[in-house]
């Protein structure tokens, strides 16, 4: 895909590209599913990163039940997976993170944050890690979609929320999933691998640019764009 030749918005998943949470994401999916009979391993949790709660528990219990999970044990299980999460430290933010976006910020770019998660402890971190950078006015989360990633919904509604056109925006993402969903909408998409999976995975779900971090993207966005 070509890079946008007037930028007018930056669209930044949340887990694995501005806080290093996804370690924690992953313990806690893996205990609360092995504590209901549920086989999701650490290392497969990064390959649903960006999926909704639901989405990522329905496609466990199928694969092992044949069927869908009640609506009622859906809820329970997200919620003691978002109380597991709760318990670790505060993530850490991404290096290179904030100073992109300050750099977004001050470039006249509207940044705006397309999660999947519906962590309301990260969404508060947002406002001290990154103060004045996000308004909930640009912010796409699991509670605003019907279909999560790696369906382009989220980043669809990300452009609409920017009101900006798919080549006037670039996705900066780090799973797999969030990459199709970025592609599937037409958006140029940076893939920064943050996480323990292969970089070649990250170019098959069809990554237009791949880096190893976001400190490589912040020392290469002008460069770049």
């Amino acid at each position: 895909m070509e890079k946008p030749n007037h930028l007018k918005a930056v669209l930044f998943d949340m887990d694995g590209v501005l806080f290093n949470s996804m370690p924690y994401h992953s313990i806690a999916w893996h205990e609360v599913m092995e504590s209901h009979g549920l086989h999701l391993s650490r290392e497969e949790a990064f390959l649903h990163e960006g999926r909704t709660g639901a989405s990522t528990i329905n496609i466990v219990y199928q694969r092992q039940f044949g069927c869908e999970a009640d609506p009622e044990l859906i809820r329970q299980l997200y919620e003691e997976k978002c109380q597991a999460f709760a318990r670790f430290p505060e993530p850490e933010v991404m290096p290179g993170a904030a100073d992109l976006l300050r750099k977004v910020k001050e470039s006249g770019l509207q940044p705006v944050l397309v999660t999947g998660s519906g962590q309301h402890t990260l969404f508060n971190r947002l406002d001290h890690s990154f103060p004045g950078i996000f308004d909930r006015e640009h912010m796409v989360t699991a509670y605003d979609v019907k279909y999560g990633k790696p369906h382009p919904e989220p980043y669809l509604m990300g452009l609409q929320k920017a009101g900006v056109k798919a080549d006037e925006a670039v996705v900066v993402e780090n799973a797999p999933l969030g990459v199709q969903a970025g592609v599937a909408a037409g958006i140029f998409t940076v893939a920064v691998n943050t996480g323990p999976i292969a970089d070649q995975v990250l170019l098959d779900a069809g990554a237009d640019l791949l880096l190893p971090s976001m400190q490589a993207l912040c020392d290469r966005w002008e460069q770049l764009f």
